[in-house]
């Protein structure tokens, strides 16, 4: 029976290791052995996480520029471009195709545009906005700038997973379609406000006499992740896979943006 229990465990934890890594190969262009991916069906559940990770890695290689004595403008110019290298444009790319849909006045042909890979004069205009606000925003902060990154990246995707749960999928194909069919409402979402809990924890701790105004960042920055999904919902009476990816490019400056308000902390 025990041999039984512990095969049963193993299994479970091969696939969760399995779909973690299959996120990781979807989400980003980070190379990993066919072996260890496969299993794509729940892998929006681990979206916050991913984002955490690279919000991480962003940080770390931020870090590593600090030490050569790079200005922080450039660093700051540095990173985000390292960013949408690592996520290969995914939602940038996203994000260029839905203000491309958005420039249609005509409800009913806003998807057939944003299918067009040709990028539009209004795409062309919201990539360079929010490229801008990020790289401007990122400069201001001076003080745990990791942390600032791994806060932006986490809830911007975790903002991306409310949007897959809340709001109707628009397209019968596509991949965000197999998120929609796959997700799990409340395991999904408990997973990403776990994960982004443990980092306010991190933050708590390294400065716990800003317990408040941490507190008060965390609610902003979930809130500006709401706000940005409910308000593309109301745009489009759904979302896309496109949508998802503009309401991670989009909150991500603006909460990045958020932050430089809080400059006792970050400043």
């Amino acid at each position: 029976m025990r041999k039984f229990a512990f095969s049963l465990v193993l299994q479970r934890c091969r696939l969760l290791a399995s779909s973690f890594s299959s996120a990781v190969f979807f989400y980003t262009v980070i190379p990993l052995p066919s072996q260890w991916t496969g299993e794509f069906l729940r892998i929006a559940r681990w979206i916050p996480l991913i984002g955490l990770f690279i919000g991480g890695l962003l940080g770390l290689t931020d870090w590593a520029w600090q030490l050569l004595q790079i200005p922080i403008l450039t660093r700051s110019v540095l990173v985000i471009a390292l960013e949408v290298v690592i996520t290969g444009g995914l939602h940038l790319d996203g994000a260029i195709d839905t203000a491309d849909g958005l420039a249609v006045t005509d409800a009913d042909k806003r998807l057939e545009v944003m299918k067009d890979s040709v990028t539009g004069a209004f795409g062309a205009i919201a990539v360079v906005i929010i490229l801008l606000l990020k790289t401007a925003a990122l400069s201001d902060i001076t003080h745990y700038r990791w942390l600032a990154l791994m806060l932006a990246a986490g809830w911007a995707r975790w903002g991306q997973v409310m949007a897959i749960a809340c709001y109707p999928y628009l397209r019968k194909e596509g991949k965000g379609a197999l998120h929609k069919e796959n997700f799990r409402f409340f395991s999904d979402i408990t997973l990403g406000l776990c994960c982004l809990g443990g980092y306010s924890s991190l933050l708590i701790w390294l400065e716990p006499q800003q317990f408040w105004p941490i507190v008060l960042v965390t609610i902003l920055s979930s809130a500006i992740a709401l706000w940005v999904g409910y308000w593309f919902y109301r745009q489009f009476s759904g979302h896309t896979g496109d949508t998802y990816g503009a309401v991670v490019e989009w909150s991500e400056a603006f909460i990045l943006c958020a932050l430089t308000s809080f400059n006792f902390i970050f400043g």
